[in-house]
């Protein structure tokens, strides 16, 4: 792999060249007006054409486009269909595209669902990982890092209130000074360190070749997290309609960098713009207004992420 870059440090690439944002593609049939369903022959067949034509429109706004396979999974083999059809079209369109899978298990089990993500018809160029039934369930993920430049984020700090269950748990032993507690996240944290340190030529140039989710819906410890992890890229969910703020997003930017995900709020803008009432109230949406209305709110969000970036530094500089 010494002579292909990896696909984290080409996401990082890409991040820095068109913005942080990335586009999620959690296309649920009922994010599409009735009357745009209706033109095609399934629903899946309206969420492929959906996706292929915000991919085209989209894509200079967007540093990478993710594909929450959960919502292709409960369409049943049609969107299965239009789930590996989405990737394909992320990557001829030269994206990096991050299939949202989450998966965590063992032994073979694992070593399938690798093969599942990273060949054939689901193929992508960085998968999400869960940790927790421990860190052997990634190795079959990463021998895929070394062979073939793919890449993965793992849990570190999600972005939905119950991650406090877990994620925030407190351990018997300290953490980084002998007065503050150590949590189950930071013990996955020093976990994906010691696993980084096998690619130290690689983090030095930019980035570890995988990275973590940090959600921006939590400001406490934002900087934090982001000095704690300085060589690793994070995938960073929570912004838009999760209520997260660009300003958290813009914290967890800086160092390594990350890229900033929204989803509902790009692919349901329709259903907010002023500029599609009539048509909307009149049941006469088309499918290019509804792809204009995505890249539109593509394009403020990657303002507004740039614009707190900007005010970040402008902060730290006075």
């Amino acid at each position: 792999m010494k002579n292909q870059p990896y696909a984290m440090m080409r996401l990082q690439a890409d991040c820095a060249e068109k913005g942080p944002l990335c586009i999620g593609l959690d296309t649920d049939p009922s994010y599409l007006p009735p009357e745009v369903i209706r033109m095609f022959p399934s629903a899946s067949d309206a969420v492929l054409a959906y996706n292929r034509a915000l991919i085209a429109s989209a894509g200079t706004h967007a540093g990478c486009f993710k594909v929450q396979i959960a919502y292709y999974e409960a369409m049943g083999l049609k969107g299965l269909e239009c789930y590996a059809k989405t990737l394909q079209a992320v990557r001829a369109a030269g994206c990096v595209v991050i299939a949202d899978v989450k998966r965590g298990d063992i032994a073979d089990t694992a070593k399938a669902y690798a093969r599942a993500h990273f060949e054939g018809d689901f193929e992508a160029d960085i998968v999400t990982l869960n940790p927790y039934m421990g860190f052997e369930t990634l190795d079959p993920f990463l021998e895929y890092v070394e062979k073939a430049g793919k890449g993965a984020f793992v849990l570190l700090r999600t972005s939905n209130p119950g991650m406090k269950d877990i994620e925030w748990l407190e351990l018997a032993e300290r953490g980084v000074t002998p007065a503050s507690p150590r949590r189950v996240l930071d013990a996955i944290g020093s976990g994906l360190e010691t696993i980084a340190k096998r690619y130290g030529d690689f983090a030095a140039s930019g980035c570890a070749p995988f990275g973590v989710v940090v959600g921006c819906t939590e400001e406490g410890d934002a900087r934090a997290l982001r000095d704690r992890y300085p060589g690793l890229f994070f995938l960073i969910p929570g912004y838009g309609a999760q209520g997260g703020a660009a300003r958290i997003a813009a914290t967890l930017l800086d160092r390594a960098g990350g890229t900033v995900n929204s989803s509902r709020a790009i692919l349901t803008a329709w259903k907010k713009d002023p500029a599609l009432d009539i048509a909307m109230r009149a049941g006469e949406l088309s499918m290019d207004d509804i792809v204009e209305s995505a890249a539109r709110a593509a394009f403020a969000a990657k303002a507004d992420l740039l614009g707190a970036k900007k005010s970040l530094a402008a902060g730290g500089a006075s």
